[in-house]
Formats: C-alpha cells, structure tokens, sequence
C-alpha cells in the first residue's frame, strides 16, 4: 500500500507543484490521521467485530457482505414544478437551429413559447419534438435534451429532480481501495424513507465479499423511477463501479438520471469559494464540521491494516467518513434544489 499510494502529502497550505493536485493530504491531516490509527490499533485490540459496530450479515446470490444502516433528520424542500416548466417553455434555444439572436428575434415577433412555435413554418418540426420529449419523455430525456443545448449544470438540469418523488433518489458515495481497477471496499447508499435519510453501508469484511455487495448496492438502482446523486460521481463513482460490475461480469448500470452535485456547486459557488470539495462546501455551505474524520485519501491505509492485523478499529472512521459523505451529499442536493426552484 505504501508504494503504491495515489496521493501527495504537502506543507499545510500548499497545494503548487504537486502530481496530483487534486489528490494530496496536506501534512497536519496526515500525521493527525497516522496518529488515530495507532491509537485506533491500541483501542480496539482483541474487540469483536460484531461488538464495534451494529449491523447485520446480508445474503444475497452472490454471497454475503456486512450492512450498517442508520437514520437522518432531513427536510426535503418542496419543488416548483410550476417555474421549472415555464422556464424550460420559454426557452426558444431548446429548438434545434434557433440560438440567442434567432430566440431573440422571434420573441420580437411574437414567438414567447416553444408551443408557440407550433405555428411557425420553419421551427414547427423541431418544436413539436420538443413538446414530445417536455410532455411525454423520462426525466433523463428532459435533463438530455437541456444539457444538450446549455451546460450540464443549467438550473434546469438540476430542477428536473423535481419530477420525481423523494423516495425516488438514490445517494451514492464509495470509497476504494485506489483510484483505478482496484476493490470498492465500501458502498454507502441514501435513500427517503417516511421523510428521514436512510443510509445503508455495505462493507466488504474481506476483499472476496465484493461481488455481494455490488449486487446489494444496484437493488437500489432498479426501483420504479430510481435518480441517481451523487458528488463528482460522473467522474469517478459511476466509472468505478461500471468497471467492477464489468471485472464480475455482472453487466452494466442501467441508464437512469443521474445528477452530479459538483456540477451544480461549481456553478453556483465557483466565485465564492477557494475549494469545491466536499468537505469545505459542508463546512461553508452546510455549517457542518467534522470531528475524527480522516482524509479519503487514506481510506486504503487504513482498510490495509484492517486486513493485515484483524483489528476493526480501522474501519470505525472508514463507516463515519462515507456516512457523513453520503448524509452531506444529499443536504447539499436538496440546498440546491431549494436555491434554484424552491417554492418561495
């Protein structure tokens, strides 16, 4: 694990010059961080697994893997469905071959709606697929054909969340053991249940529990109208978790919408804050803190002396980080939701 570590540790403060710039520790996180591991080594030597942590062995086709699950107070803020609608009618820019100008032109003529455009000899085709797709299409066709005209972060993007039912979201957040082709160790999963944040983690006791888990992770994803949240999860968390479905030979993830929340926070705080990381939105956005945590980076680490010694005391901040993970990911997603199309 030493040699093969993917991250930098640098001088607080400075983060210039490194390999991987978005992948360091600075050096009071990680010496606090070896620090708590051997103090974790000490604490819970000769402690039972089944003593440290309070879940349950789950079965499954594939095996067996261990399930923690806890519950979160979360207010899930009501969508304007309303808004979001009139906002994407009005947008002319929608319609294949009109742009800024064309849009602004047409408006000049009259032309305020893409329904209005149903009476336009040129515009009529490609208005009336529009329609189609706003009235009769899936969320990811609608996020899809905004995305495809706007940026992937457009508020509309996001606002379509609001088509679906809160029980509908599926919170995501893994952590591995590297950054590349190597075991999901553990599998953190969100989910509405009677208006609280259920949070299920499937942690693999031993590498061979996997498979197990992945299978437990995708029940998630295959409910009636499932949506997928994740944070930075287009970039690594879906990839990773399609390449170990495919390591298995378990298929692929189904097509299902998905909304990345850095996405949106770049777009919204990218001026305001010197950092988009998770941990400093929670902390600016959010006013959460976190006390015990170490840094993702060294997740691998720590899991590696779990195996190599037996001792569970690795894995207690292993399960506190990716849960905290998993319950900030959704409050940002819903702060988000709440700042573009509230009801105010």
């Amino acid at each position: 694990m030493e040699t093969l570590r993917e991250y930098e540790v640098v001088r607080d403060g400075n983060i210039f010059g490194t390999s991987f710039g978005n992948n360091i520790v600075f050096s009071s996180d990680y010496e606090r961080a070896c620090h708590q591991l051997e103090e974790l080594i000490v604490r819970y030597q000769d402690v039972p697994f089944d003593e440290i942590f309070s879940g349950s062995e789950i079965f499954n086709q594939a095996g067996a893997c261990f399930l923690q699950k806890s519950q979160h107070s979360l207010r899930v803020p009501p969508v304007d469905t309303e808004r979001l609608r009139s906002d994407i009618l009005e947008d002319l820019t929608l319609v294949h071959g009109i742009g800024p100008r064309t849009q602004a032109r047409l408006r000049a003529r009259g032309y305020r709606t893409v329904p209005d455009l149903m009476q336009h000899p040129k515009f009529r085709s490609c208005s009336s697929d529009v329609l189609k797709c706003l009235n009769g299409g899936s969320s990811a066709d609608i996020m899809d054909l905004i995305g495809c005209r706007h940026a992937k972060s457009h508020p509309c993007v996001l606002g379509t969340a609001g088509l679906h039912n809160p029980e509908d979201y599926v919170f995501l957040d893994i952590e591995t053991l590297g950054l590349f082709s190597r075991p999901v160790i553990l599998f953190g999963i969100g989910t509405i249940e009677n208006d609280r944040l259920a949070v299920y983690q499937y942690l693999l006791r031993d590498i061979d529990e996997e498979q197990s888990a992945l299978t437990a992770t995708l029940d998630h994803l295959s409910g009636n109208q499932p949506a997928l949240v994740t944070f930075n999860g287009k970039s690594f968390d879906v990839p990773y978790v399609s390449d170990r479905l495919a390591y298995y030979g378990m298929g692929s993830l189904a097509r299902i919408p998905h909304f990345d929340v850095l996405h949106f926070s770049r777009r919204r705080w990218k001026d305001h804050l010197p950092s988009l990381r998770l941990t400093i939105l929670e902390s600016e956005i959010l006013g959460i803190g976190r006390d015990g945590d170490i840094p993702g980076q060294m997740v691998p680490e720590f899991y590696e002396t779990y195996l190599r010694t037996g001792n569970c005391g690795p894995l207690v901040p292993i399960i506190n980080h990716n849960r905290q993970d998993v319950v900030s990911l959704a409050l940002l997603f819903f702060h988000l939701l709440e700042d573009f199309y509230g009801c105010h």
